[in-house]
């Protein structure tokens, strides 16, 4: 899959060369992190509506979060501090996991579990952290927490493509059944929603997305693009299939845009920090909308 992405990559800096597309296409990094937005954009958008609908916004919060302690266990181990992937997704699986699995069990509300799981965890990674400081560079750590186009390559996208392949795989034919089962859990019980099943599988579609993510959005904000496109389409929707379809649209320019914007103007401002200006903007204009014209509002429960 990585050759594939090498043949695209060098096609376009070659007509970006000849003048048949914008200058800044010419450098491969550029290439490669509109590819990954082309790639995580949609993925975050539509799964963002699951999100909004079942509240919660602070879980893929804290699955970024988690993410860096991820990172830090992957460099302990030996694993290459550019990609850690195997701990990365490892870590953050058992922490939805295991976060899920005591939910059921405990009686705790969602937000409580949450707050333990991320508090500990982050402990736990600024521990590790310490620990590694002689061993890494400091630079690193702001690509994980941030973001970075300049770090996105063709081993990263082919992870992306993978779990966007598994993402539309499992999601997509489950689609209304885990609405269902995120807008009414007991009606969906009543028929025939395997609910915690549907739950299980929500949680850890989140979190695959979430980490395979990181690189370009960062640990801090890649939360943020899973919530503000979908709650901005909830703003203006009118049927569940619109609310998901302009989720995806928005997730989707908020990312190329906080991409290139920043090159293209030369600003120093991180990737993921743009995209989520851009999605925030988006979401303001969504409300603004909403608010003076009443005729534009949703009407997704």
């Amino acid at each position: 899959m990585t050759g594939w992405f090498d043949t695209a990559r060098m096609a376009i800096q070659d007509w970006a060369a000849q003048g048949w597309l914008p200058g800044a296409l010419a450098y491969g990094f550029v290439v490669n992190a509109l590819m990954a937005g082309l790639i995580i954009g949609p993925i975050l958008g539509g799964l963002g509506t699951l999100v909004v609908v079942k509240r919660y916004a602070f879980f893929s919060e804290a699955v970024g979060h988690a993410a860096l302690t991820g990172v830090a266990i992957g460099i302990l181990l030996g694993e290459p501090y550019t990609g850690p992937y195997g701990s990365l997704f490892s870590y953050c699986l058992l922490f939805g996991i295991v976060l899920n699995y005591l939910r059921n069990r405990t009686g705790l509300s969602p937000d409580t579990l949450i707050g333990v799981f991320l508090s500990v965890s982050l402990a736990l990674g600024a521990s590790l952290l310490l620990v590694l400081a002689g061993r890494i560079n400091i630079h690193i750590l702001e690509n994980v927490l941030f973001g970075s186009v300049l770090t996105v390559n063709a081993k990263d996208l082919a992870v992306l493509a993978c779990v966007a392949l598994l993402t539309c795989a499992l999601a997509l034919p489950n689609y209304n059944r885990l609405m269902l089962a995120s807008f009414n859990p007991q009606l969906a019980a009543v028929r025939g929603v395997p609910v915690k099943a549907m739950d299980y599988l929500f949680v850890g579609l989140v979190t695959l997305v979430t980490v395979a993510s990181v690189k370009v959005i960062g640990a801090i904000l890649v939360g943020a693009l899973l919530v503000i496109p979908a709650a901005a389409a909830r703003l203006l929707s009118q049927s569940l299939k619109g609310f998901f379809c302009l989720s995806v649209l928005i997730a989707t320019v908020s990312t190329l845009a906080g991409i290139m914007l920043p090159i293209e103007l030369e600003l120093p401002v991180p990737s993921g920090a743009a995209i989520i200006l851009v999605a925030g903007l988006l979401f303001g204009l969504a409300a603004l909308a909403r608010s003076v014209a009443p005729g534009l509002k949703g009407n997704v429960a």
